[in-house]
């Protein structure tokens, strides 16, 4: 495969986010107060077109070239209200998506209304230009507020689908539908999502080779040559289908990893084959990568490539599905496996999983700080002054591996929260120590970042930095991974921890913060349940139990407890709720408040 400069952590690619099967910012039943909205006769959310989408003197819509379309018109027709904005990376990538399922089923009676959460005329104007459908006009600012408020959009893409004969809302979570059903979803009701639904399960418990790799117009794939290979002579073996993108390093990384584990069983006469299944938008970079690999593949741009991403629910790249002799799913993905163990991972059964998963407990159970920090003559971290500091003399300390890049912004948010943390735990014990683990491009964001910190670092594209984020399985940054005294893992959540708890939860073991977890409870009970705020006096705050989350007030990241206003997404740390001496303002980000994450631009 083709190399590339950028990086990123397994699963951030573009186009593959973690996505949650149809649950989209759905925040359950809340009283109806907003206008048009009333309750129909089966019990379900209708509203009056008309009242819906007309303005205050507007009672039409706008196509890209102008021309003014009554609201009236849409009466009778499948409505969808497709709240995006071309800011939003994930909103640009769905878009196409969607104007392909629209060319299909415009001419049976479907329509789609922009609504536009840009910031400028401009933006929404060379957006709404690649757009086959109508828009709310960018102008009516009032209408598009009030249509985000009904709806209740906390994230984009969104898009909600109405009978316009009736006005009844069919479904808000249709993003996800057309992902996974395209036009096949049409038209978008309770009966046809739960039939294709059931028949995507009916597929996978009918399951064969053929029905995975197979098209009503294809029964073969292609090898490096570009000859036809049967996919009757793949029957019987295990096959792993194998999704990457030639343009996304730790693809590159593994699919140079994958091939000698590929070589090696092939060798040794084992029923075993790969299927590339390509993701790459560019034939001549996908024949290039298909010369070079040693497998099979399915055609550039085949129709079943959005089928098996949906089938398979796929989540990252790269990605290696596992399909046993009977032609069933032995595993969804055996990347990490093969990564750890090669073809020592083969056959991928359930009792050589358990063998694995035995010698894994037994390397923990051995493992050493120089285990895991020394490979050869690399048996050294540095320090800011470039020195050299043997790992030696780290062992028998609380050592903390932090995963981290200069050009990942919710790095460069946590590092000063770990700064403090480290310096309040170094006062303590200085028996602590943090190692920079970096993913920068180049020795100068290294070393600019590195500068802002206080403890150690391994140098800048030190290979160590492989092996430890496939041991640790880091999928994203920033990650934090505690270390204890002994060489063991502690955990490898620990910026959760820190997060949440600060340098209180050191030395981050699981009886520290049952004991911390403790001490939270009981000081919570004494906190008011609810409370007003001048920064949000909108609602009022409701004391809640939250992840994660970017407090409103000091715009620091937060874990645990908020005071929280679900209606609008708005949350306060306690520290900012319950002592006014530590608020702050409230700065919106240039997004208008929203954060880009995989598929979905959220609201902070």
């Amino acid at each position: 495969m083709r190399s590339s400069s950028g990086q990123r952590q397994r699963g951030s690619w573009p186009g593959f986010s973690a996505m949650p099967s149809l649950r989209r910012d759905q925040r359950g039943c809340e009283k109806r107060e907003r206008e048009g909205e009333m309750a129909g006769a089966d019990g379900g959310e209708t509203h009056e077109l008309r009242a819906l989408l007309s303005g205050d003197g507007r009672d039409f819509l706008v196509r890209n070239n102008g021309d003014q379309v009554e609201v009236d018109n849409l009466e009778g027709k499948t409505v969808a209200i497709y709240f995006s904005a071309h800011w939003c990376g994930p909103c640009r990538r769905f878009t196409p998506n969607l104007a392909e399922a629209y060319s299909e089923l415009a001419p049976k009676g479907f329509e789609v209304v922009f609504v536009s959460s840009d910031r400028e005329e401009d933006s929404f104007g060379g957006y709404f230009s690649e757009m086959p459908w109508l828009a709310v006009p960018f102008s009516d600012t009032d209408a598009r507020a009030r249509l985000k408020s009904l709806f209740k959009v906390r994230g984009i893409p969104h898009l909600v689908v109405l009978d316009g004969s009736t006005g009844r809302v069919l479904t808000k979570e249709a993003v996800e539908f057309v992902r996974k059903y395209g036009k096949e979803a049409y038209p978008f009701t309770p009966d046809r999502l739960s039939e294709l639904v059931e028949a995507e399960a009916a597929a996978k418990r009918n399951q064969t080779l053929h029905s995975v790799l197979a098209t009503p117009s294809r029964d073969f794939v292609i090898n490096n040559n570009g000859d036809k290979v049967p996919i009757s002579d793949l029957e019987g073996k295990i096959v792993c289908v194998y999704f990457a993108v030639s343009s996304f390093p730790p693809s590159v990384a593994f699919t140079s990893f994958f091939t000698k584990a590929y070589e090696e069983l092939k060798s040794r006469g084992e029923p075993f084959e790969v299927v590339f299944v390509s993701l790459e938008s560019d034939e001549m970079a996908f024949e290039e990568d298909v010369r070079q690999m040693p497998w099979l593949a399915i055609p550039f741009k085949d129709k079943a490539l959005e089928k098996l991403r949906r089938y398979f629910e796929l989540r990252g790249l790269p990605t290696l599905v596992v399909i046993g002799p009977d032609g069933k799913t032995r595993h969804a993905n055996a990347a990490e496996l093969v990564e750890e163990h090669g073809a020592g991972a083969y056959p991928f059964s359930p009792e050589k999983l358990a063998e694995l998963a035995e010698l894994e407990r037994a390397r923990q159970e051995a493992q050493t700080l120089e285990s895991i920090l020394v490979s050869g003559d690399l048996d050294f971290v540095v320090a800011k002054d470039g020195a050299q500091i043997p790992v030696s003399e780290l062992v028998g300390k609380n050592i903390l591996l932090y995963f981290s890049a200069h050009w990942c912004s919710p790095c460069r948010r946590f590092t000063p929260k770990l700064v403090q943390v480290y310096h309040e735990i170094k006062a303590k014990d200085s028996g602590f120590e943090v190692v920079f683990i970096s993913s920068d491009h180049d020795q100068a964001s290294f070393d600019e970042y590195f500068s802002d910190m206080p403890w150690l670092a391994l140098p800048f594209g030190d290979e160590r930095k492989k092996s430890l984020s496939r041991k640790f399985k880091v999928q994203g940054i920033p990650s934090l991974v505690a270390i204890g005294p002994s060489g063991r893992t502690v955990t490898t959540s620990a910026r959760g921890l820190v997060q949440e708890h600060g340098a209180d939860g050191y030395p981050f073991t699981e009886d520290r913060i049952e004991q911390l977890n403790r001490e939270i409870e009981e000081m919570v009970q004494g906190w008011p349940k609810k409370l007003k705020h001048e920064l949000h006096e909108e609602h009022e705050l409701v004391l809640t139990r939250r992840r994660g989350y970017i407090c409103n007030g000091c715009r620091e990241d937060g874990g645990g407890w908020s005071f929280y206003c679900d209606k609008c997404d708005f949350d306060l740390h306690p520290k900012c709720a319950l002592k006014p001496e530590e608020k702050a303002a409230v700065k919106e980000d240039s997004k208008g408040g929203y954060i880009c994450d995989g598929e979905v631009c959220r609201k902070a």
